[in-house]
């Protein structure tokens, strides 16, 4: 109910009274006056997921408001400190999914810093969070998805369980996902810049990525330049490639050097945002070095107002891609514009 401006407490907490001992599932969307106390209510009964939001949380006492059989934990727009965050992860033994979004930290002190345990922890989704530090510790972690945060660092600590990693529109100066991250099987990263170097280091020795995605990513340094031969030769057994085509200077982003070719993709996704001449070229090299390739899918932008010079090249585009498609017929093709 979550468009009544306001709830009676009374009312929310009889409902909850009434049926908490039988209670699996809990999505809990609605402002109360006084705000209602869900852990004091709900703890130590047999709730498996719950779904919180427009709530706060304070003076978290893990030993009496425990979640023993808790498995999904969603806050959104929800008010509670560093603290407390923490002390609810240890209330929750069995937890296995985590959502954190838009939550408003409570500060002890100048630097905000949040630090999270969680063994048993396999996925974990944060957005519109801004913190200096975001510290997570999860032996058992295998998603991690960051989307539309502003961090100094993030840490991951584990033990190479992580197998799919996305981060889309984060903007973070220390970015450590830990070194034992053999078993990454997708890596997506859109909207971010990226020193490539560092992050190349981090994730090549993922010999067991099957799909890349590297979507209107910018370089730190102008010079950076992501071969295709690096991806073919560190990532044998990837199925799915996404590459957005930028060309500044000349120099396309994702360079077409090396002769190895990427024998397993199967799927290919390429992108423009401002499209030129090449962009053809660069689809027809990649066509090229997928003898495998069953699908292909375009995204394209195209801007309202176009001058003659832009649908020329709109123009030579489509006809350039018809007649490569004839070489190609065993591969579908799908386009997408914007």
């Amino acid at each position: 109910m979550d468009d009544v401006d306001e709830f009676s407490a009374s009312t929310v907490i009889a409902w909850l009274m009434y049926t908490r001992e039988t209670l699996r599932r809990l999505f809990y969307n609605v402002r109360t006056s006084p705000n209602v106390n869900i852990l004091e209510i709900c703890g130590r009964q047999k709730l498996e997921t719950l779904a919180l939001a427009h709530n706060s949380i304070t003076g978290v006492e893990p030993n009496f408001q425990r979640f023993p059989c808790l498995k999904s934990l969603s806050l959104s727009h929800v008010s509670i400190s560093a603290l407390d965050l923490s002390l609810l992860l240890t209330a929750c033994p069995k937890l296995e999914s985590l959502e954190l979004v838009n939550l408003e930290i409570a500060m002890s002190d100048a630097q905000v810093t949040v630090e999270l345990s969680c063994p048993t922890l396999k996925s974990i989704y944060v957005e519109a969070i801004s913190l200096d530090k975001f510290m997570l510790e999860a032996d058992s972690i295998e998603r991690l998805h960051l989307r539309d945060c502003a961090l100094e660092l993030f840490e991951l600590i584990g033990i190479g369980t992580l197998k799919y990693f996305k981060i889309d529109d984060v903007s973070v100066i220390h970015l450590d996902i830990g070194e034992t991250i053999d078993n990454l099987e997708v890596v997506d990263v859109s909207n971010f810049t990226i020193i490539w170097p560092k992050f190349y280091q981090m994730i090549s020795r993922s010999s067991k990525l099957r799909k890349l995605r590297l979507w209107d990513v910018a370089f730190d340094d102008e010079d950076e330049v992501v071969d295709l031969e690096t991806i073919a030769v560190c990532f044998p057994q990837l199925k799915h490639l996404a590459l957005s085509y930028e060309l500044r200077d000349g120099v396309m982003h994702y360079g077409l050097q090396g002769s190895s070719n990427l024998e397993n993709v199967m799927v290919l996704e390429l992108g423009w945002t401002v499209i030129n001449d090449l962009f053809s070229h660069w689809v027809e090299e990649l066509l090229k070095r997928c003898p495998n390739l069953r699908k292909m899918i375009i995204f394209g932008s195209v801007s309202e107002v176009k001058s003659h010079e832009e649908c020329q090249i709109l123009a030579n585009f489509t006809s350039s891609i018809v007649q490569l498609m004839r070489k190609f017929m065993n591969v579908e093709v799908h386009f997408e514009f914007e």
